[in-house]
């Protein structure tokens, strides 16, 4: 009688199957079915473009482009990025809290190399002041949860510290259940930034207090969705007004208005700033979207568009050509260690033809392709510092680690205009 039952595929996953006569039960419990949504969930308020008309349609590969169109592209590129600061200074630090680790014999090579961006990071935070009390730090795309480990470390005297850790896949081997502090609060957000509300967040509608956004190598467009998520979506919910991006300000206008609070703004701008400081390092520019990109109007100014960046991102894959055999073996260690989803979130190579390398044979040598794909990343980061001033906030673009650490070795930091700095809380 049983091998008489009828197994079909869930509707839910057909990745596997059911007796017919328990679909309904089995639809109630089902890992695949949709799980109610958190609180801080609210869809794609850190998405960006609502306008539907601005997305491009899909674009041909660069493969698929004529020589001519291809030089077009690049006499483009490099007259958007004249006068734009493209050799950045080098904020190569260290921090106390991992000199341990670092001097640990039984760390292997791709650990050794982890240990290093995560010093600089802390190093970096800690120069911008960022490492006090009274903070809440948001781990973007925080994979097993290192980072924070890390800062945890270092803030072992301090009290009054809490850490969310964002991320949308489920992860094995995490660490934040493993420290030794007991005052330190860890809780995990499992949503997309896309949907992430931080001002619904219980810890953080409770105790208002400021926040300090990182991430290393965060991803591509996740970059973005962190930013809006933080300076916009946050920022305007803690301000008092509607959900929704905040309105721009010139940087005139903002010089202006910062020395003369109201009085109803006081409590706002000199007792509790919601977003204090902003580290995080870039990474995977080819995986951006111009639906989700926070520079936009940078991009417009300079006479370019969605045509252009969907060619621009796929060229930043350029600056790391000729590298393969490194990066390939670099982010396949990162990959073992850091990585939560079991794809490669940080993969530098795309195939022959969505890079274009088949084409560019004869016309473009090595060193000129990796020179171009550094301007792509470089124009596609600047508009995110612009997006940053206008926002409010004194941003900066330095290299935090050596090329032979990771190709991906940029760090985005920003923190308030002098005059909007808080105090840190005792």
């Amino acid at each position: 009688e049983q091998n008489d039952r009828k197994r079909i595929p869930c509707p839910l996953d057909p990745k596997h199957t059911v007796y017919e006569d328990q679909l309904q039960k089995h639809l109630k419990k089902c890992n695949s079915r949709e799980k109610p949504k958190p609180v801080y969930f609210v869809q794609d308020i850190n998405a960006g473009l609502k306008d539907v008309a601005e997305i491009p349609e899909k674009q041909v590969p660069l493969s698929s482009l004529s020589i001519k169109e291809l030089q077009n592209l690049i006499i483009k590129l490099k007259r958007a990025s004249n006068g734009l600061e493209l050799h950045l200074k080098e904020q190569i630090l260290s921090h106390q809290a991992l000199q341990e680790a670092l001097n640990d014999p039984k760390n292997g090579e791709s650990a050794f190399k982890h240990l290093k961006q995560q010093a600089s990071i802390l190093g970096n935070m800690e120069k911008l002041h960022l490492l006090g009390p009274g903070r809440c730090f948001v781990e973007f795309g925080a994979g097993r949860g290192k980072l924070s480990h890390w800062v945890d470390v270092a803030l072992e005297n301090v009290e009054s510290v809490q850490f969310l850790l964002v991320e949308r896949a489920t992860t094995r081997f995490k660490v934040d259940g493993k420290h030794k502090r007991r005052d330190s609060v860890f809780e995990r957000l499992q949503v997309d930034i896309q949907h992430l509300c931080l001002n619904k967040v219980p810890i953080l509608e409770k105790k208002k207090l400021p926040v300090v956004g990182i991430g290393k190598h965060l991803c591509g467009a996740a970059t973005d969705l962190a930013l809006r998520c933080l300076v916009e979506s946050y920022t305007t919910c803690c301000d008092g007004e509607d959900e929704g991006p905040a309105p721009k300000r010139c940087r005139a206008a903002q010089r202006e208005v910062a020395p003369h609070k109201s009085a109803g703004n006081e409590s706002t701008t000199e007792d509790h700033k919601p977003v204090a400081g902003i580290v995080i390092a870039l990474c995977c520019h080819h995986k951006c979207d111009w639906t989700h990109y926070v520079g936009r109007d940078f991009f417009k100014s300079v006479g370019l568009g969605p045509v252009e960046f969907h060619y621009f991102q796929r060229m930043s894959s350029w600056a790391t050509c000729g590298m393969q055999e490194t990066t390939s073996k670099a982010s396949t260690s990162e990959d073992r260690e850091d990585q939560t989803n079991g794809t490669e979130e940080h993969e530098q190579m795309l195939s022959r033809t969505e890079s274009g390398s088949d084409t560019l044979q004869g016309i473009l040598s090595v060193e000129e392709r990796k020179e171009l794909g550094c301007l792509c990343k470089r124009l596609i980061d600047h508009g995110r510092v612009e997006y940053l001033q206008q926002q409010g906030y004194r941003a900066a673009l330095q290299y935090y680690t050596e090329p032979a650490v990771s190709l991906e070795n940029v760090l985005l930091t920003a923190v308030p205009n002098p005059a909007f700095i808080p105090e840190p809380t005792i």
